[in-house]
């Protein structure tokens, strides 16, 4: 039996990075990945190809609608979705590439196949010819990612009725399309069709959209989607569905009662969340239980059984890429004697629409229940130099700190390039950073960042562009 240090179970961001940092640190190690390619549903199915279908009908919108005309520029453009998912494919091979050669760099076997516990320190490989082979070593990292949570009564079978995965792929742009859900994937997977011409429709249980995100947050970006022409169904519960061969019939019923309505659409797509993939795993031969909803429990992600961790969306906490690999070099630092941590707090979320969405630390709503007294600041983009002049005034950034000490204790954005502008106030909380901190420290001009500066600003009432 080959002997390892480690063997990490799942080839995603969570378990590519395990691998890679312990091939830093000198440990023997091994991913076990049963997909033909590295990087787990990020990388093949999720965060990149949903990035690359985004970008491209954010530029064909761009220049098929006014935009490109107010500024100057009269084009008539044509959509080859053939190229534009060709595209897509294409920069995801790279990628998935791009993590062989880490491997190959870092001294990283990848053993393909599906991994599974067999008992302390044994791995069993199930390659896809059948043949299996039994790996030893001294620490096992479950890095098994997640799957799309399914609906009772909606039937998934990626031709009518699609997840995630699906909604990557569709033949043609449908005439209509109905999101079963009002979180981030399917806000982004339902941009994606709304700008390339489908009428969209989003049908959500609560009565809000993108639950966890700041509620004036929320309301402003719903504001935004419903201007863009994207028609929201809140309150509302999906009980049946019915694929037909060009159509899709969903019976909608008022979550607090009352007559239930269909609805008609080219496809729909079930976008109610993930749920941990831990099934069949071989947890029992270490005595692992993972709890009623899949995750595994976990201290520090160490889990119950001597020598096996846990890590991503195996394991409670954010269910995002980056926060998988925050825990990956923190597990990995951690078998080899170093010192390891996490803080889930500084975890950002992104929501990459356009606007785009971003956060980190606090919401408004979870300082008041927390009885914290706080501060906020707030700065339109509408006031911005860089956004006025980009025409991309939509949005604001608002900045939450302690009304007594003024530590930073959640920054939201809704706006352009909110993704790349919420990595400021992530280092700056890291360092425990003041609000005054990042007011009076200098910023480009023009650029968007100014309004996190400004919103800073506004923490202490002095804001100057506004």
């Amino acid at each position: 039996m080959a002997q390892y240090d480690v063997i990490i179970i799942g080839g995603g961001p969570g378990g590519y990075n395990a691998g890679i940092r312990a091939g830093q640190l000198g440990l023997k190690a091994a991913v076990v990945e049963k997909r033909v390619t590295l990087g787990g549903t990020c990388l093949n199915v999720g965060c990149m190809p949903s990035k690359a279908l985004l970008h491209a009908s954010e530029l064909y919108e761009a220049a098929a609608g006014a935009e490109f005309a107010t500024l100057g520029i009269e084009v008539k453009p044509k959509l080859n979705l053939v190229q534009m998912m060709k595209q897509k494919g294409e920069s995801v091979t790279a990628l998935t590439k791009g993590v062989e050669f880490l491997f190959k760099k870092n001294k990283v076997d990848w053993v393909k196949g599906a991994g599974k516990i067999v008992g302390q320190g044994k791995v069993e490989v199930t390659a896809e010819d059948g043949s299996v082979t039994t790996l030893e070593t001294a620490n096992i990292v479950i890095a098994t990612g997640s799957e799309p949570s399914p609906l009772s009564g909606v039937e998934v079978d990626q031709k009518r009725i699609v997840d995630s995965t699906g909604a990557l792929s569709l033949p043609e742009v449908p005439k209509s399309l109905i999101v079963i859900g009002a979180g981030i994937i399917g806000l982004e997977l339902g941009s994606v069709w709304r700008r390339l011409g489908a009428e969209v429709t989003v049908v959500e249980f609560l009565d809000r959209i993108t639950p966890g995100m700041d509620a004036e947050t929320a309301k402003t970006f719903q504001r935004s989607l419903t201007k863009q022409g994207i028609t929201f169904k809140l309150s509302s519960k999906v009980t049946a569905a019915k694929a037909g061969k060009s159509n899709v019939s969903l019976t909608v019923e008022p979550v607090a009662g009352g007559a239930a309505e269909t609805l008609t659409a080219d496809y729909v797509l079930l976008a109610i969340g993930r749920r941990p993939y831990t099934e069949g795993l071989g947890l029992e031969s270490v005595g692992i239980v993972p709890d009623k909803r899949g995750f595994i429990p976990t201290d520090h992600v160490k889990t119950s059984a001597p020598g096996v961790w846990a890590i991503g969306d195996a394991i409670l906490g954010p269910m995002l890429a980056h926060k998988a690999e925050e825990d990956a070099v923190a597990c990995i630092e951690m078998i080899a004697g170093k010192w390891g941590h996490v803080d889930y707090n500084l975890v950002p979320s992104v929501v990459y629409t356009s606007p785009e969405v971003a956060w980190v630390g606090k919401t408004e709503e979870q300082l008041k229940e927390a009885g914290v007294a706080y501060k906020a600041g707030k700065f339109p983009f509408s006031a911005n130099s860089r956004a006025k002049i980009n025409h991309e005034t939509e949005g604001f950034a608002k900045v939450l700190a302690d009304a007594k000490t003024d530590e930073i204790l959640g920054v939201h954005i809704v706006g352009p390039q909110a993704g790349e502008m919420i990595g400021e106030y992530c280092v700056a909380m890291a360092f425990k950073a003041a609000s005054e901190d990042v007011a009076r420290t200098c910023h480009p001009h023009p650029t968007r960042s100014e309004a996190g500066r400004q919103a800073a600003m506004g923490v202490e009432g002095w804001t100057m562009q506004a």
